[in-house]
């Protein structure tokens, strides 16, 4: 099942094109990686299917259904949310109250019981549970990128887009992490479309990636096709 289609996205802002004539799709429990050196439109195609900007043309589809020109609040609603390359805590709330703010904020009203459990789920799954009590500021690097996908969970969501979640890691921290996505695509069928500059963990974790390259698709395929691209190696290494 198709769950994400993306047509024919072009951005532009101003005389600088930042997307053009970019379309994907995404399966239902499928893992798609990003792939492009900064500035190639990565973070931009986020923020047009999560809604943070209108692209100039093109449509956004999920599931089937038109999001384009819809509101973040409603996308999210949806069943789609994303993360940020700087995280975001709110730092004088607790670690569960973060995660409460993204229970009653998503796809599902819930009420009185619901959201406690909704909220202990999502900390348990990303390790978090011990830590519901800390102020979210008082966190370290790691976990407050755990928070990042706590506060997805918690919102219901079933696309998870996640934008540099590894950067700043340490190879045990990644290493972990990595773990923590596998075992959510595989427990809760979860699909995630993910952004990530540390590229050994992109190819150990995408079923396909899409490259772009100055707001263009110069390839896509398996870890192992792009790995042999000839065009990516020149892009990334000259």
């Amino acid at each position: 099942m198709t769950l994400l289609e993306v047509r024919h996205i072009t951005k532009r802002f101003g005389g600088i094109v930042a997307l053009n004539d970019v379309s994907l799709s995404v399966a239902k429990g499928e893992i798609l990686g990003l792939m492009g050196a900064n500035g190639a439109g990565k973070t931009t195609l986020f923020s047009v299917i999560a809604g943070h900007a209108a692209p100039t043309s093109g449509e956004v589809l999920f599931k089937g259904q038109r999001l384009t020109g819809l509101s973040p609040a409603r996308i999210c609603r949806q069943g789609i949310c994303r993360t940020f390359q700087i995280v975001r805590p709110m730092a004088g709330l607790s670690v569960a109250e973060n995660v409460r703010v993204a229970a009653l904020y998503g796809a599902h009203a819930l009420r009185g019981a619901q959201v406690g459990a909704r909220v202990a789920e999502a900390l348990a799954a990303v390790g978090l549970a011990d830590q519901r009590d800390t102020l979210a500021g008082a966190l370290t690097l790691s976990g407050q990128k755990r928070l990042e996908i706590a506060r997805a969970l918690a919102t219901g969501a079933e696309l998870v887009m996640l934008d540099e979640v590894m950067a700043g890691l340490n190879p045990t921290e990644i290493a972990a992490m990595l773990d923590t996505l596998s075992s959510l695509r595989r427990d809760r069928g979860l699909t995630f479309v993910i952004v990530e500059h540390v590229i050994g963990a992109l190819m150990t974790l995408s079923d396909r990636i899409l490259v772009l390259h100055h707001g263009e698709e110069i390839a896509s395929g398996t870890p192992q096709e792009i790995g042999r691209n000839a065009q990516v190696a020149e892009v990334y290494f000259g």
